[in-house]
């Protein structure tokens, strides 16, 4: 029941709830896994200090804030799946370079991803030049609310 309206039941906006980033490995379908294990194997390889949290039944990945998150297509944010694959995104995508315009902004004014079909999809270089500068943007954005 929701607190505000307590003869209303509350909705749910996922279909998951873990309670551990094993958990959530566990769940997913082998072809978004392969996807997820590579984009962890580059997160943490190219920031070794990285913290891994789940947040919406997602791993997310932050340093001083939060810098980027692994959403699979199978964990759903309401009631049906709106892309296939697994979506690969900056929490602070509105301040980083993409001249290149490899991040889709959809309709977010800050978050910017890209949606991974396969692994062949995952250009290795361009995703690593993008982690090295969300470590920047997070150095600055500390420094900056000192």
């Amino acid at each position: 029941m929701s607190k505000k309206f307590p003869d209303r039941p509350t909705q749910k906006m996922q279909n998951v709830s873990f309670s551990s980033v094993d958990e959530f490995l566990d769940f997913i379908p082998e072809e978004e896994l392969q996807i997820v294990e590579a984009l962890r194997s580059l997160i943490f390889h190219c920031i070794p200090e990285i913290k891994e949290k789940l947040s919406f039944n997602v791993p997310f990945y932050r340093r001083h804030r939060s810098l980027c998150f692994i959403w699979p297509a199978s964990i759903l944010w309401g009631k049906k799946k709106s892309y296939d694959g697994v979506q690969f995104g900056f929490v602070h995508g509105h301040l980083m370079t993409d001249d290149i315009g490899y991040l889709d902004r959809g309709n977010r004014k800050q978050i910017f991803y890209r949606n991974f079909q396969s692994l062949k999809d995952i250009d290795v270089e361009i995703i690593k030049s993008y982690l090295y500068e969300a470590v920047l943007i997070d150095e600055e954005l500390r420094k900056n609310s000192k």
